[in-house]
């Protein structure tokens, strides 16, 4: 039976995956009420506002448990240089993945005209870097993830045209945009990496909180600290409309002016944007290190313990699902078919939880009985 700790590692895990199940119906079902980023909160209804706020924890969460898992993995191989090794080919799986199955689930077309470099290829490049920083001090490593964390956004006023040689590793890097790779297919650089990296630099370096002789008690103490600091960062910096990010504005009615608030930076994320969803991810972690003799945490935990399988499922039948419904129905909202109210993406997310959940509880096991099958722990 998996340790408390490890436990609710993989229900937050489980938890942010649902919440990108959610986000995922929303973009499959609802494609008529495009959200923007960053959204305009005067014309987007509340409901689909909020439940696409919700899905802003899922890169952070899952980037930062990437790290935490990094260094928990090499505590079981007691050697860096293969948890270096491991973190090289298992990044450089996941950029090819996003390549070849993620955008096809996306897109349904071969060859693809577009490619978009998502969260998948993110997390690849991320485990790319670690298995380099992972070298250094845990104190420098501290620094320059808070570095990055906390000092990109000061390079956002910094941009590369398509003439210079720094377009397109400036693009990957930090500058969101197109790279024209040939005349039939353009590459979006929807996650620019620089942040990811820092996020999961930090959770590398939390790692040690989780190390089995530590105390528990302590555990739980430090996360509530990070978390609750992070929050107060967020609340302060946010307050006072400072650094890196565009200016709320009082609205009409209070929760306008609570999503006015909310509305911050995801592409790429900004240090508030960060500090929110961070600090909300450490504190939900210790909420499951409190609470981790429940259904609901070890049901959590059963969607968190096996997530690239769980993605790429979820990815294709929710796509064969939408082709499905159109061949049926046709389209009811211009273009597109689709449900006519968020109520609606909450209860297939749910249903979809529930179809999907044998098959990830099938994988979580024969992951965690066939060892000896190398392949399966890039999954």
């Amino acid at each position: 039976m998996s340790s408390n700790r490890l436990l609710s590692i993989d229900a937050l895990r489980g938890l942010v995956i649902l919440f990108m199940l959610l986000d995922h119906v929303r973009e499959t079902f609802y494609l008529h009420q495009q959200v923007g980023d960053p959204m305009d909160v005067t014309a987007t209804d509340p409901a689909l506002f909020f439940s696409r706020t919700l899905a802003h924890l899922c890169a952070p969460v899952f980037i930062l448990l990437t790290g935490l898992s990094a260094f928990l993995y090499g505590e079981k191989q007691m050697s860096r240089a293969a948890t270096s090794a491991f973190l090289f080919k298992r990044g450089l799986f996941l950029v090819v993945l996003e390549f070849i199955l993620v955008n096809f689930a996306w897109t349904f077309q071969f060859p693809p005209t577009v490619i978009y470099l998502q969260v998948i290829w993110a997390i690849g490049l991320s485990m790319l870097a670690l298995s380099l920083l992972l070298w250094l001090p845990r104190v420098w490593l501290a620094a320059l993830g808070l570095l990055l964390v906390a000092g990109h956004n000061l390079l956002d006023g910094l941009h590369f045209g398509p003439e210079s040689a720094l377009h397109i590793p400036w693009a990957v890097l930090h500058d969101r945009g197109w790279i024209e790779f040939s005349d039939s297919l353009r590459l979006r650089t929807s996650y620019p990496v620089l942040p990811w990296i820092g996020v999961i630099a930090l959770g590398y370096v939390i790692g040690p909180w989780f190390r089995s002789s530590r105390d528990p008690q302590q555990r739980l103490q430090r996360l509530q600290r990070a978390g609750l600091g992070a929050l107060v960062l967020f609340v302060g910096l946010r307050l006072v409309n400072g650094y890196g990010e565009k200016p709320w504005a009082v609205g009409e009615t209070g929760l306008q002016t609570l999503m006015s608030l909310l509305n911050i930076t995801k592409y790429p994320p900004s240090l508030l944007f960060l500090a929110l969803t961070l600090g909300i991810g450490l504190l939900l972690l210790a909420c499951f290190e409190r609470r981790n003799d429940g259904r609901m945490v070890r049901t959590l935990a059963v969607f968190g313990s096996a997530p690239m399988f769980f993605y790429l499922l979820h990815l294709y039948v929710l796509k064969l699902l939408y082709i499905a419904a159109f061949a049926l129905w046709g389209a009811n909202h211009g273009h597109y078919f689709g449900f006519d109210s968020m109520a609606w993406v909450w209860a297939a997310t749910l249903l979809l939880a529930l179809v999907l959940f044998p098959a990830t509880q099938w994988f979580a096991r024969l992951k965690a009985r066939r060892r000896d099958i190398r392949w399966l722990k890039y999954l």
